[in-house]
């Protein structure tokens, strides 16, 4: 498999306290990749370091090819990098409608068409929704990363994506999520979980973490390892 952004020997330190240990992490692209791993292990330093929110204090983030560990996390998503951070990816004091135009300019149907389930809520204020509620506000971002009306995303990271939601939404949201990795996006989705979600695609890649280490790779389906 070809990797289309990866971590390379990357620290990251939150204080005192280093949450990245000479990290390397290679995601491959056009495959979903699960960062497997309980609280603390660093799924989500890894994801904020590809995104370039937390910065490193050793190592290099390389993105198709190239060194971007200089970048900024503004500029990484003008290039095409989509971040799904956790349950504060809304605005709140915005309502639903305010949040999806923003999230997704001029594609309100399509969201809409993705979650059913938040058209009763549009004049709602975000900070006023359940956990799932808000949790399918913030993934609209994500799941319409490859739409045509936009440039579609080469990279989309979510944080437990399925937090908070009912079975059947999230078995939905991991079905579109997965769709981001064929035309026309042939996205790297990377996603922090707990567990192995279900009904992941073929080839899908599993990495385990514990205290900022990887402990384990392996294929979650069939396929191979990214190598590169």
């Amino acid at each position: 498999m070809t990797v289309e952004i990866a971590l390379r020997r990357a620290r990251v330190r939150y204080g005192p306290l280093e949450a990245l240990h000479g990290l390397d992490l290679p995601v491959p692209a056009a495959t979903v990749t699960v960062l497997l791993g309980r609280n603390g292990a660093g799924r989500t330093t890894v994801l904020r370091a590809l995104a370039g929110t937390v910065p490193l204090a050793a190592g290099r983030v390389v993105w198709g090819g190239r060194d971007v560990t200089g970048l900024p996390a503004h500029v990484r998503a003008r290039r095409g990098l989509c971040f799904v951070p956790d349950l504060r990816a809304v605005y709140g004091t915005l309502t639903v409608a305010e949040n999806l135009d923003l999230a997704a300019p001029g594609r309100r149907d399509e969201a809409l068409a993705a979650y059913p389930e938040l058209g009763p809520l549009l004049a709602h204020r975000a900070a006023t929704l359940s956990g799932g509620e808000r949790r399918m506000l913030a993934l609209v971002r994500a799941v319409l990363a490859a739409a045509p009306a936009g440039a579609p995303a080469r990279v989309v990271l979510v944080d437990e994506p399925s937090l908070g939601l009912a079975r059947t939404v999230a078995s939905r949201t991991y079905g579109l999520l997965a769709a981001l990795t064929g035309p026309p996006a042939h996205a790297a989705v990377v996603l922090a979980e707990q567990r192995v979600p279900p009904g992941l695609p073929a080839g899908s890649v599993a990495y385990g973490l514990s205290r900022g280490s990887l402990v384990s790779g392996d294929e979650t389906g069939h396929g191979t390892r990214p190598t590169g």
